[in-house]
Formats: structure tokens, C-alpha cells, sequence
């Protein structure tokens, strides 16, 4: 964390909250189930350590490998659907530039999904 001028704390990490401290995000009815989801995910990853560590056979690791990246790519896909019905869908009721940046927003997102 970084210490701006007023003395409060920003992330250092490159990631920062575009929105207001206070806004409620598209995937917040759903944040129990998706943090389940980041766990079990977790625990491939983890997982893929373990096989290396004991010199599994190579295919099996990257079979191991495809299923966690379809488990990630599959997180991703919820969350921005998720995304695009509350964040994007909200920016349009109000109109404006808003829905403009969140469009472009999303539509930014969706290439580097499709990038890796």
C-alpha cells in the first residue's frame, strides 16, 4: 500500500478501485459462492505445485493445467456477465457518458480475456 497526500492508503499493486468507495458491484449477491469458486481453484493451483514437486508425468500436469485455466476462463466469464447485467446495465439507466466509459470498460476487458 502507498500513503497518498490525505494520509489514507492506496493499493500498490496496480489495482484500484475505478468507483466509489461505497458502490455495491455486480458479482456482491454472489460473493460467498465466486470466493468458494477462487478456493477450490486455489487448491488446483496448489495442486499443480504438489505434482511438480513429486515429478509427476508431464501430460498429467498439463492436463492438470488445462482444467485449472477452464476453471479460471469459466470465473471470468460469470463475473463479467455479471458485470455487464449490473455495472453496464446501471450505466445505461443513467445515461450519459457513464455508459460510453463502462462499454469501452468491458469491451477491454473481453480482449485481454481473449488474448490468453
Amino acid at each position: 500500500m502507498t500513503t497518498t497526500e490525505a494520509g489514507a492508503t492506496a493499493p500498490s499493486d496496480g489495482f484500484q478501485d475505478k468507483t466509489e468507495q461505497n458502490t455495491t458491484h455486480g458479482y456482491h449477491k454472489q460473493k460467498d459462492e465466486h470466493l468458494k469458486r477462487l478456493r477450490r481453484i486455489e487448491g488446483q493451483i496448489r495442486g499443480l505445485q504438489r505434482m511438480v514437486d513429486e515429478d509427476v508425468y508431464c501430460i498429467d500436469i498439463l492436463t492438470q493445467v488445462s482444467a485449472s485455466t477452464k476453471a479460471l476462463q469459466s470465473f471470468a466469464l460469470q463475473l463479467l456477465e455479471e458485470h455487464l447485467r449490473h455495472c453496464v446495465a446501471d450505466a445505461a439507466l443513467r445515461g450519459g457518458d457513464e455508459i460510453d466509459a463502462k462499454v469501452d470498460e468491458a469491451t477491454k476487458a473481453i480482449a485481454r480475456m481473449l488474448r490468453t
